[in-house]
């Protein structure tokens, strides 16, 4: 099974970051690493075919592929994590190659969510987008087996995403994983779960 996720932020800002305080000094880039860890690892082992897209408003799309990794050396905390991820950031802005950091692996992108979209729904990906008022997912996820390729939009902070007339016209199929509200993160390893023991 192929397994790809898509996360959206418009807070993200990198240009008053300090490690000591993470999610005051970057727009909330913890939020987005929580959900590259919740996507990329179980315990602290790697996973297989999984991937997980991170678009920043501010500056660009960022594709982390599992497969690309080292086990050995990606950062499996939230802290180490974000600060490589910084480093890669600024890096890329200003097309530089070093220093060398642990995401090298990372594949940087101009793409726009819905483009990014547009471009699975031709490559037959079975898309949902997750909304608490969508689709039961225990319905949808019985019908699934362990050939298909699936991609998961999950909503922005804001709540703007979901609600955006663009992403409404590509027509997508609505996911719920139950009335109550998640945290993307926790949204990501419950789909991981239930994929497993459904599939």
């Amino acid at each position: 099974m192929k397994l790809i996720f898509f996360v959206k932020s418009g807070t993200v800002d990198i240009s008053k970051y300090n490690i000591k305080d993470i999610p005051g000094s970057s727009g909330r880039l913890d939020v987005i690493s929580r959900c590259i860890l919740s996507a990329l690892t179980t315990g602290n082992n790697l996973e297989e075919n999984i991937q997980i897209w991170i678009f920043l408003d501010e500056y660009g799309t960022f594709i982390f592929d599992s497969d690309l990794f080292s086990d050995e050396y990606f950062p499996k905390n939230e802290i180490l994590l974000t600060d490589f991820f910084v480093e890669f950031i600024k890096k890329t802005k200003k097309r530089e190659k070093y220093p060398e950091t642990p995401l090298d692996a990372v594949k940087y992108s101009n793409l726009s969510i819905f483009d990014a979209i547009k471009n699975f729904v031709e490559k037959k990906y079975q898309i949902y987008v997750l909304n608490e008022n969508g689709m039961d997912f225990k319905e949808v996820f019985e019908k699934m087996n362990s050939k298909d390729k699936l991609l998961f939009i999950l909503g922005d902070q804001s709540g703007d995403l979901l609600n955006n007339k663009e992403l409404k016209k590509l027509n997508l199929t609505n996911l719920s994983l139950g009335n109550r509200s998640y945290l993307a993160s926790s949204t990501i390893r419950l789909i991981k779960m239930n994929l497993q023991l459904l599939i």
